[in-house]
């Protein structure tokens, strides 16, 4: 998969999740909007450090040296 792909995904769980929460935790607009954040905040570092991850895979910023026995 690529990387606009599982990006996609990302946001697609993160307003499922949303969605959830607001239908099976409604307490009232100040929690509703906490849930929101705390949703919003834990889908977006969780995206960026999979990007990071992603990221420093494809294109690495240090380039192994093999020796002359390998």
């Amino acid at each position: 998969m690529g990387f606009a792909v599982t990006s996609l995904i990302f946001v697609v769980v993160g307003v499922i999740a949303s969605f959830g929460a607001g239908i099976c935790c409604n307490r009232g607009p100040s929690t509703n909007l906490l849930h929101l954040t705390l949703i919003i905040t834990a889908t977006v570092c969780c995206w960026m450090m999979w990007a990071i991850v992603y990221l420093a895979q494809l294109k690495p910023l240090i380039v192994p040296i093999l020796s002359e026995g390998e």
